[in-house]
């Protein structure tokens, strides 16, 4: 009973009420029909049976719905905006209207949140204090670093990706998506990197010279360092073009990441997603094409900004004038654009092992599962994923999902797909830590609780 929602609970807390009630007006009629002794009163009484019994039907029912309208939606929906306050750390202002006949629990709610947020006001100031001398660190690392024409790849030991550098991610580029957290071996030749890394560990050195074959093919050479303490290594390639900018995309905390063999039992902040949005010349997947697709990708619970898929598509056909109304994308525009079956084989690389995310991923997925073999990634949707914060009973489009975790979408960008895919994955980001908080913590976890909020069939664009 506990893991029912509170507005479930209290339903039946009502349905049990208006069937005691009944149960009661029958048994007090069938004792004073028995106490009367007159057969031909039996009609009579079970007149009063039925009318007494659709009335407190009735009456219970407007009841609970004065109480669901009043007391458990506000309460539901307080609970909420606090935990966005709490574990998000978004500022958001609690709505003590909404809670006017909860008698002092929404200014009580209001005060505690407030100081809350003076106490993370404190927190932040002092955190930036202490990291600004780390961040002018950095800069200077990234001047000094952008005079070593080398590319830089850091990995784990089995390979996965903990950082590269600009001129890494050109590279890295010529033979697939650059990825935080994919497999060295997605881009490099895996049996000469472990060959070398083998004869190093033999030989007792922990830095040596390496000649690798990338996926296209192209020869690449330079050194590997081995760390230490076992914690990984780092290839340092010659650059395709040395005089580069550097910027460096990493997350040191992946080395402390063991990835379950199971996704299931895989911890969210372990996982890799790929958070997508398309735009399409109507809604119908069976006879509308694709005309853009943008993705993003979140590693370790971060959006990382500069790992993202965007491309006009050319849908082989005219895009309506009210398509082109909505999305701003014109047939001259998609005119020289790659065909799907192109952008689709290119995405599936993308996205690699990771879990998709998107709002109102049936829609999506729908598209991309059309022409050619079915993704066979994980799939997330953040309108279930709202609906598990908030309550089945909020308002779960992007739009105002986005409002309630204070994610901004700039009018330009709105339906386009990049944009759209981009606040969707501020606001998934911003969603973990409060699923985590509430106990769910696995992918098999927040799948399952999902799963109740699947009759969600509005139309969330």
């Amino acid at each position: 009973m506990t893991q029912l929602s509170l507005r479930l609970r209290v339903f039946l807390f009502f349905c049990l009420i208006g069937i005691g009630g009944i149960a009661v007006v029958l048994g007090a009629l069938v004792l004073g029909y028995r106490q009367l002794g007159m057969p031909e009163a039996f009609s009579a009484f079970t007149t009063v049976a039925i009318t007494a019994g659709f009335g407190i039907l009735a009456l219970a029912t407007f009841v609970w719905r004065l109480f669901d309208e009043n007391i458990s939606k506000p309460i539901e929906a307080l609970a909420a905006q606090i935990r966005v306050r709490a574990d998000s750390g978004i500022d958001t202002v609690l709505d003590e209207k909404a809670a006017k006949y909860l008698g002092d629990l929404g200014p009580a709610a209001h005060a505690i949140s407030h100081k809350l947020g003076e106490a993370s006001q404190a927190t932040a100031e002092t955190v930036a204090q202490r990291t600004g001398r780390l961040e002018r660190q950095r800069a200077q690392l990234l001047r000094i670093l952008s005079d070593i024409p080398v590319a830089v790849i850091v990995a784990t030991p089995d390979d996965q990706i903990v950082l590269y550098d600009g001129q890494a991610a050109d590279l890295m580029e010529q033979e697939a998506s650059a990825r935080l957290n994919g497999s060295v071996c997605d881009y490099l030749d895996a049996a000469t990197l472990h060959k070398t890394l083998a004869k190093m560990k033999k030989r007792k050195v922990t830095r040596g010279p390496i000649a690798i074959k990338g996926k296209s093919g192209a020869i690449y050479s330079g050194h590997v360092r081995v760390f230490d303490d076992g914690s990984g290594y780092m290839i340092m390639l010659e650059p395709l073009a040395p005089d580069a900018a550097r910027p460096l995309v990493y997350d040191f905390d992946l080395f402390d990441q063991t990835p379950a063999a199971d996704i299931n039992q895989s911890n969210l902040r372990d996982l890799t997603f790929v958070v997508f949005d398309s735009e399409t010349t109507g809604l119908d997947p069976q006879k509308d094409d694709v005309v853009q697709l943008g993705a993003v990708r979140i590693v370790n619970g971060r959006v990382i900004a500069s790992e993202t898929f965007e491309t006009l598509v050319n849908p082989g056909r005219a895009i309506p004038a009210q398509s082109t109304k909505v999305h701003g994308i014109s047939n001259a525009m998609v005119k020289d654009a790659p065909a799907f079956a192109d952008v689709r084989q290119k995405f599936q690389t993308y996205v690699s092992k990771a879990v998709l995310v998107a709002h109102n991923a049936p829609f999506d997925m729908a598209f991309l599962n059309r022409d050619g073999p079915a993704f066979e990634n994980p799939v997330m949707d953040t309108v279930h994923l709202s609906a598990i914060v908030f309550g089945g009973s909020a308002v779960h489009t992007l739009d105002a999902l986005c409002e309630r975790l204070e994610v901004t979408i700039p009018d330009a960008l709105r339906h386009t797909a990049l944009g759209d895919a981009m606040a969707t994955a501020q606001a998934f980001a911003a969603l973990l830590p409060i699923l985590e908080a509430r106990g769910f913590k696995t992918f098999s976890d927040v799948r399952k609780e999902a799963l109740k909020h699947r009759r969600i069939l509005e139309v969330h664009e």
